[in-house]
């Protein structure tokens, strides 16, 4: 069947994709990439996609609110719509009207010309109020709905009360029905006589919810209003007052307003406030560039910090994996009190690792979390690139960490609105499952670009931020989300040193504007980048920004230092940041008091005795520490090093099980007699040996819990200097995010897609005229028919194919020596083979060049 109609306005939605352009039919496919997977064979069956429920649900939530407000419009309106029509629905919007139409006929929502415009009925039917979901419009059905019901009789009683000519069939009795509600002036005229509160009556219903409920016996001013068809019984049943209604309340009945009295009480108005103008984002607070680029800086270092202790916290005791997957709530607290921060801010920090791939589970029996080796490649780069890892990690994870904790809405079952299945379902937990939301990341870079708009030093007011974003895509996701969503990436990116007292810093604007809005976390480096005529390759733009952020932010860090002050009251004081050498030195000799701007590290007895066990020696130490230090070893210092690496190694724990030794034989019999040391069910040997059933690390441990210093020794006698080795796991990638939906299209894909779609659809209305001379060809001499061309020719056949979009046919011989036709729409010819759209078998193939006998154009598309 032909649907060719150049000749006039379109009958279909094919036909007007038909008429668009190349380059529209592209933007189309680019605006909903689900369209091309798989790739429609012709432009008919692509219209037919794009009007499938998924489809349109996915492009209705990428629209903004007055877009939508238009469709919703449309979707009340009497179709086809006159564009004139529309406007009076969307008064005040008459400036933004052609932006949004044009909008929607550039997602394939609507079509047809100004003077008849139809939106697509699945998005008609999506959007169009109805019981279960009244729509923002707040309208109800329409009288015709509403009175689809009513016997003839009933219809003819309407008429009556309302003063009109009763007709001879229900449908003129409608017509003049809804006549008489669409004009205001007979409408007020009705009106003018009804009884005292009948009017406000409506007004309750005019602007949404249009359903009540009645009482089985309804006030003499309602009942007025239900003998005239103003209120209906949303059932279409029974004379007006009866009891039929479906009301909840007992003998009740619930009641509609119609949708044409509705539209005319309003103005008609199909929303109360049309939206045509996005909120402004208004300024909370003024800074210069630099203040917000030290206080950026001074948050990088901070984040830095505090992933650099967490990686050092779990290489040494890493927290178990939960059963079902993540981090145990104890675990988290017991982190949070080691980072010294709030639960939910240590989630974040935990979140953001695993994101980085830094952190991940070990995958041992004993299933942990703990660093990854990527970790330590981390911790080996400058502080400005490790800083810049993480903003971009952040900036593409779709992981919610402000959802942690929070119990998911529950589904309405048989155990009432909050079912049995919303009561066994359990909050999300850290680095666990459930926490990944699609519209995240792209929700991200949308908040930090309206940032990133306002002039240099420029903070934002945070509610101002909401309210736009909900304006530019108010489907996408729910109201709460979306509220926790915006607060979090403000704060988040305050932590993370993205912004400085609000406003965007300096480095962070390269990264930002090379994140294109298609980057999105859903579409993986192979599908983002392209090669060829795809341009340049996203990632090595991201890449480049990257370099360029992190060289912006490495004057503004502190530079580490190589010095402490050590003091008299047995602390050392680090003004600044340590070069990591030193800081890993000192964590082992001495525990951190507290930190800041300032680091004071306190040396005590067990400080030092866990650097001796690390295998330094007194005089190690001290040397160290003077070689560290601006001011001398304070001599209480040195005392206290001297005075536990007297004690230190006095006892000697092996393996016989395990075994004591020790020169001062006074010593092992006072062990002997402490009753604290009965568990370890000691026995003397030798003077100087003593013997236990324990293990010697469980003996070691004991030991020290008693007050005294042993040490380890080898079967040779050395003393050992234990060293636990940092946990890794093996090699782990990153968690992928997940998509919110197919990855977009190349510019070389989109092409290429336009082009076998336009080649199929010509295909489809040239296959009648092309199968007739075949039909005359004798059974067995099909081979005669194959295209025969030298290969040269061939090839040039196929390179101009592709290059113009051109269709052709070939003659192609299989591996099993059987030989037959294709027709193709060559997208790519390289390499000795020839890409294209094979419209015999409907999808891409591949084709070897010297299984092809050769090749012969069947035209261009039209």
């Amino acid at each position: 069947m032909s649907t060719d109609n150049r000749g006039g306005a379109p009958r279909t939605l094919a036909d007007e994709l038909r008429a668009l352009p190349d380059d529209a039919l592209a933007e189309l496919l680019r605006l909903r990439p689900d369209l091309l997977s798989p790739l429609p064979g012709d432009l008919s069956r692509l219209a037919a996609r794009a009007g499938t429920r998924p489809s349109v649900l996915r492009a209705l939530e990428r629209l903004d609110t007055f877009t939508l407000q238009t469709a919703e419009a449309l979707a009340v309106a009497a179709q086809p719509c006159p564009a004139e029509a529309l406007a009076r629905l969307l008064p005040g919007g008459e400036r933004r009207l052609p932006a949004a139409l044009a909008a929607l006929r550039g997602r394939a929502l609507l079509w047809g010309p100004d003077q008849a415009l139809r939106l697509v009925r699945t998005a008609r039917e999506l959007l169009a109020p109805s019981p279960g979901r009244p729509g923002s419009t707040g309208l109800g059905p329409t009288l015709a709905e509403a009175t689809a019901g009513f016997p003839p009789s009933r219809m003819q009683e309407l008429l009556a009360a309302t003063g009109l000519p009763s007709t001879h069939d229900p449908v003129s009795a409608l017509r003049g029905l809804e006549e008489l509600f669409a004009d205001p002036r007979q409408l007020d005229k009705l009106l003018a006589v009804a009884p005292e509160r009948a009017r406000a009556a409506l007004e309750k219903l005019i602007w949404g919810p249009p359903y009540g409920e009645l009482s089985p016996q309804p006030a003499p001013h309602l009942r007025w209003l239900l003998e005239r068809g103003l209120l209906i019984p949303v059932n279409g049943g029974g004379p007006a007052g009866s009891s039929g209604g479906t009301g909840a309340r007992s003998g009740g009945m619930t009641v509609v307003l119609p949708r044409e009295a509705a539209l005319t009480l309003r103005g008609g108005r199909a929303h109360r406030a049309p939206s045509p103008l996005p909120p402004e984002v208004t300024v909370r607070a003024r800074y210069t560039p630099e203040e917000v680029d030290r206080a950026a800086a001074g948050q990088a270092h901070t984040a830095l910090t505090v992933v650099e202790e967490l990686l050092s916290r779990w290489e040494q005791d890493g927290p178990a994996v939960l059963r079902a997957g993540g981090l145990g709530v104890r675990d988290l607290r017991r982190l949070a009190t080691t980072l010294e921060l709030p639960a939910a801010e240590a989630a974040f920090w935990a979140e953001l690792a695993y994101a980085a791939g830094l952190v991940a589970s070990d995958g041992e029996a004993d299933e942990r979390w703990a660093p990854t080796p990527a970790a330590d490649e981390w911790r080996e780069l400058p502080p400005e690139r490790r800083w810049a890892a993480l903003v971009l990690a952040w900036l593409r994870t779709t992981r919610v960490p402000g959802l942690i904790g929070r119990r998911p809405p529950a589904p309405a079952g048989p155990g009432g609105p909050a079912g049995q299945a919303g009561r066994d379902q359990r909050p999300p937990v850290a680095l666990g499952p459930g926490l990944d939301r699609g519209p995240a990341a792209e929700l991200r870079l949308a908040a930090l670009r309206l940032l990133t708009a306002l002039e240099p030093g420029a903070a934002a007011d945070p509610e101002a931020v909401r309210h736009r974003l909900r304006w530019e895509a108010p489907r996408r996701m729910p109201e709460e989300l979306h509220t926790l969503l915006t607060a979090a990436v403000l704060a988040d990116a305050e932590r993370l040193g993205v912004t400085g007292r609000g406003a965007p810093a300096a480095p962070v604007r390269p990264l930002l504007a090379a994140l294109t809005p298609d980057d999105t976390p859903a579409a993986p480096a192979a599908a983002r980048g392209a090669a060829g005529d795809a341009g340049p390759d996203p990632e090595a733009a991201v890449a480049a920004a990257l370099a360029e952020s992190a060289a912006l932010l490495a004057p503004l860090l502190p530079e580490p230092l190589d010095e402490v002050l050590l003091q008299a009251d047995l602390t050392a004081v680090a003004p600044g940041p340590l070069r990591r050498e030193l800081a890993q030195a000192l964590a082992v000799a001495a525990d951190i008091e507290s930190k800041g701007g300032a680091t004071v590290y306190r040396f005590a007895p067990g400080s030092v005795r866990r650097a001796l066990d690390a295998g330094w020696s007194a005089a190690e130490l001290r040397e160290f520490l003077a070689r560290h230090s601006r001011t001398p070893v304070p001599q209480p210092l040195a005392y206290l090093i001297d005075d536990v690496a007297r004690k230190h190694g006095l006892l000697r724990v092996g393996a016989a099980t395990s075994y004591l030794r020790c020169d001062d034989e006074t010593l092992l019999t006072q062990l002997l007699a402490d009753r604290r040391a009965a568990a370890l069910r000691l026995r003397r040997l030798a003077p100087t040996v003593l013997l236990s059933p324990v293990a010697p690390e469980v003996l070691l441990q004991r030991l020290r819990e008693l007050g005294h210093a042993p040490a380890a020794e080898s079967a040779e006698g050395a003393v050992l200097a234990p060293r636990r080795a940092a946990h890794r796991t093996p090699p782990r990638s990153a968690p992928e995010p997940v998509p919110d939906g197919p990855p977009p299209a190349d510019r070389r894909l989109l092409a290429a897609a336009v082009r076998a779609v336009r080649a199929g659809d010509h295909a489809a209305t040239a296959a009648p005229a092309a199968a007739a001379p075949s039909a005359a060809v004798p059974e067995g001499v099909t081979d005669l028919e194959l295209p025969r061309r030298t290969a040269a020719e061939t090839l040039s056949t196929l390179r101009a194919a592709a290059h113009h979009g051109g269709l052709v046919r070939i003659g192609y011989v299989g591996a099993d020596g059987v030989a037959g036709r294709r027709v193709l729409a060559p997208v790519r010819v390289e390499g000795g083979l020839v890409t294209a759209f094979d419209h015999t078998a409907e999808e891409i193939r591949t084709y070897p060049l010297h299984r092809i006998t050769g090749a012969a154009a069947l035209g261009t598309e039209p």
